[in-house]
């Protein structure tokens, strides 16, 4: 394979995958909110272990159970590796999985096969994934369609990120006008469109423009897992940039609550829940407060850098735990999950 010679994107990428790997990235003090929530045992529940039913069907494909394989990385020849051993897990687990932001491969689209996973996965659930703000930098629903088709995606994320661009030096700050264009390429893809926030939640009345707007799901991806704000502040090339980025290490809305307030905002859009989701038992209580699919990021990076068997572990880990869950609430399936009340832990 030729070398190239690697991009100031491809170069943060490689940046991006190494901060999370090495330094403390998680939100100081600022928590998800689940913690909050707990469901009430049922010691008597009318099921067995065999027939709880945790597959659902999204876009035309069936998953195994409600978990995304969060987008990450791409770009660069350790993303690469990662996103094969990612879609190989993703493959065997009948998973969904996101790619990271295919903003490089526009760029260089030399570092297109470090997206491409359709080889090692050819029946999974995969989301395309660019940044919505290139849409005010020169992208348009041809750049959209050429992430989908180059790694033969069924949906496309457009990410929101916000504070993460606000506070590097060379992100990208023209916000203005960006629902409009959001609306434009939901009319113009012929695959859905998924509106994700990275990191810092999604509010009631940004999920009801967007669903206005005519996309397909919304992944709140809230607080209380990686802050991308922290991931900038160790990436900072002066005191300056640095004092900035920390300064933000606890903004966002919580997890749940971003959940929550989406599902108010867009009752009828499909909705995923994302941002520090730990285990069974949190994709269990995303699953009860509205989301139809669950993100985790973090843990699968490190689990995935490991090696193979140790991704393997942690699927069937969070597998049985959801189902686990499931069978102590007396819910057999995840419509029957989704209709499960949760209580403030506090008021039992």
């Amino acid at each position: 394979m030729t070398k190239v010679t690697p991009s100031a994107t491809e170069r943060r990428k490689d940046d991006h995958i190494c901060i999370n790997l090495e330094e403390d990235v998680q939100f100081p003090r600022l928590t998800t909110g689940l913690g909050r929530y707990i469901f009430r045992h049922q010691a008597l529940p009318d099921l067995d272990l065999q027939a709880i039913d945790t597959t659902l069907s999204l876009f035309g494909r069936q998953l195994g159970y409600p978990l995304l394989i969060s987008s990450m990385t791409g770009g660069t020849e350790r993303a690469s590796e990662i996103n094969l051993i990612l879609a190989t897990a993703a493959q065997e687990h009948r998973l969904a999985m996101g790619l990271g932001s295919q903003r490089a491969a526009i760029e260089n689209p030399k570092v297109a096969y470090t997206f491409q996973v359709r080889r090692v996965a050819p029946d999974i659930l995969l989301f395309a994934n660019l940044g919505a703000v290139q849409l005010n930098y020169g992208y348009s629903a041809e750049e959209c369609l050429t992430a989908v088709e180059m790694v033969e995606a069924n949906a496309l994320i457009l990410h929101l990120n916000v504070l993460q661009e606000l506070v590097q030096p060379e992100g990208d700050t023209r916000w203005s006008g960006l629902l409009g264009k959001i609306e434009t390429i939901c009319r113009r893809l012929d695959v859905p469109v998924i509106v994700k926030e990275v990191g810092w939640g999604l509010s009631e009345e940004v999920a009801r423009q967007l669903g206005n707007a005519g996309v397909a799901a919304l992944d709140t991806a809230g607080a209380g897992g990686t802050s991308w704000s922290e991931v900038e502040y160790h990436r900072a090339p002066t005191s300056f940039h640095a004092q900035v980025a920390r300064s933000f290490a606890d903004w966002g809305i919580p997890t749940a609550e971003s959940l929550q307030q989406a599902r108010r905002g867009a009752p009828d859009l499909l909705t995923f829940a994302s941002g520090g989701l730990r285990d069974g038992i949190d994709v269990a209580k995303c699953i009860a407060l509205g989301a139809s699919l669950c993100g985790i990021a973090g843990p699968m990076l490190r689990a995935a850098i490991q090696s193979a068997e140790t991704l393997d572990e942690v699927l069937r880990t969070i597998e049985t735990q959801l189902r686990i869950a499931m069978m102590c609430v007396g819910a057999g399936t995840l419509e029957a999950l989704s209709h499960t009340k949760l209580h403030l832990a506090e008021s039992l």
